[in-house]
């Protein structure tokens, strides 16, 4: 073998989703592949992870961990001089099994220039773009016949063009393992991955912070797998929980390889389905959904009952209708109703954990759907009168233009679902205080140009940093979006006051730490 070139150093094959993927690799600079090439099957494309990935193979961990450091400013740089004598030692660290690809590596190598530094280095102080190519992953995705279908260095921009082919991909695999008999027989069994419980329980977590109506909240760890999971029909529907107990996660077994699988109650309407999605945020979101459909289909009576006695309807629809239909207002409140009533955590997993909830839940859900619709009602209320207030205010054109804005962001069609339950409560006044903005502006419109050239720069990068997230909204991301609208309220409408002290230095902080 060449010096340095070794089966450790850079493998042949590298494990990424549960599989392990070839590996080819080409010393070609300015080459399309140049250095490292994983093929990787169409099913398994969601499940590779960015941050396995950042971290490339042993033998190339050196040159990245050189190249990061060289993007740094010249302070924290200086003190990793020589470069790649610092670099050898680091990835000598690194290297060590119980660290090599674990987490982030931007994450790991940030920690590490802070300890040995002191100094307060942010993670966008390493500029990526400063990096040679062949210093991220190239990805070749294939069919399951190994014909090429996507290829480069873009994990996500792959995900966005192939991933909804490659969870159709993985589900077709699961439906078929589904159908093929009960858990832990053979090649097409279904099991309880111990190994993989702490990640699949790990990224459950994730999804209750993610997720609007979950911040800050953390999902239980509830939905934990029985030995085997019962065999079912792959296309079955059910409008009672009689399909047994629903593990957190299963293995799929493909080729004497094992790929986990997250499986979620699914709303078909009249039923529900059980899918096994390939990324457990899909899934959780799938499964509330799903779950929130056969308690419904548990309580036909009751629903009907308010569906025909929702407090001032009809009076709301009126108010709603610039953003849809009093059916999708009704179906809207029913729905975050039976959220409130029945989907607190943590979720029934069996039969019998469903049946405590559904008597739990139907003693309560129509004083908690009269609750939905009254603060509705106060919303839509407030709604109406910002949006006469913005089309009325003449002569305002930047004031207006950044009401209407926020009033759009605020007020989606799905308004009530969207928002977090507990933030509702404040959309009554966030909307009053665009009617107050305007109502002063004639007064003092140099004021309000100053507080909007203020707000501007925090509103612009929230919302950039939402979209390069791809709508992803972690705590702090929520923190920093109801934040945001406590400053305009601060600004604006002082005299409606704030929960909490609020201001442009509080953002910057909490700015810097999601920026670590």
């Amino acid at each position: 073998e060449a010096a340095g070139i070794t089966s450790n150093a850079f493998p042949k094959t590298v494990r990424l989703g549960g599989v392990d993927c070839a590996a080819s690799y080409l010393h070609e600079p300015g080459d399309a592949r140049d250095g490292i090439t994983v093929t990787v099957p169409l099913f398994v494309l969601n499940q590779v992870s960015d941050e396995r990935c950042e971290w490339l193979v042993p033998g190339m961990l050196q040159a990245k961990i050189q190249a990061l450091l060289k993007s740094l400013p010249q302070r924290p740089r200086s003190r990793f001089v020589p470069l790649p004598e610092s670099a050898a030692r680091i990835a000598d660290l690194f290297n060590a099994p119980e660290r090599f690809g674990h987490g982030s590596l931007t994450d790991a190598l940030l920690k590490q220039v802070r300890d040995e530094t002191s100094l307060d280095v942010k993670r966008a102080d390493f500029k990526l773009d400063m990096l040679s190519p062949h210093l991220f992953m190239n990805f070749r995705v294939v069919d399951e016949h190994g014909r090429q279908l996507g290829h480069g260095r873009n994990l996500g921009a792959l995900k966005a063009e192939w991933g909804a082919k490659a969870r159709g991909a993985f589900q077709a695999l699961a439906s078929l393992k589904i159908a093929g008999g009960a858990g832990g027989q053979g090649d097409s069994g279904l099991n309880h991955s111990e190994g993989q419980e702490n990640k699949a329980l790990a990224a459950t977590k994730r999804i209750a912070g993610n997720s609007p109506e979950n911040a800050g909240k953390v999902a239980s760890p509830g939905r934990n797998a029985p030995a085997a999971a019962p065999a079912q029909k792959a296309d079955a529907r059910y409008t009672a929980w009689t399909f047994g107990e629903l593990p957190e996660l299963m293995e799929i077994r493909k080729s004497g390889q094992t790929l986990i699988g997250f499986p979620a109650l699914i709303d078909h309407g009249d039923a529900v389905g059980i899918e096994v999605f390939d990324e457990p945020e899909v899934a959780a979101a799938r499964h509330r959904i799903g779950l929130r459909r056969l308690f419904g289909l548990q309580i036909k009576d009751a629903l009907k009952y308010l569906e025909k006695n929702i407090p001032d309807l009809q009076k709301m629809a009126v108010a709603y209708m610039p953003l849809g239909t009093q059916e999708e207002l009704r179906s809207q409140i029913i729905d975050v109703a039976l959220e409130r009533a029945f989907l607190l955590e943590p979720l029934p997993t069996d039969e019998a954990a469903f049946k405590r909830r559904v008597d739990e839940g139907r003693g309560r859900l129509t004083l908690i759907a009269n609750e939905v619709a009254r603060l509705a009602g106060g919303i839509l209320l407030e709604y109406a009168a910002a949006a006469r207030k913005i089309k009325d205010t003449k002569n305002a054109p930047e004031a207006t233009q950044d009401a209407q804005q926020q009033l759009q962001r605020l007020m989606p069609k799905q308004f009530i679902a969207a928002a977090p339950w507990t933030q509702l409560a404040h959309f009554p006044r966030y909307l009053k205080a665009i009617t107050l903005r305007l109502d002063k502006y004639r007064a003092d419109p140099a004021r309000d140009a100053a507080k909007l050239a203020e707000l501007r720069p925090q509103d612009q990068r929230y919302w950039r940093l939402v979209a390069e997230r791809k709508g992803a909204v972690d705590a702090r991301m929520q923190e920093l979006r109801w934040l945001l609208e406590e400053l305009r309220v601060s600004f604006f409408a002082q005299e409606l006051r704030t929960p909490q002290p609020v201001s442009v230095k509080r953002l910057d902080k909490l700015w810097s730490q999601v920026n670590s």
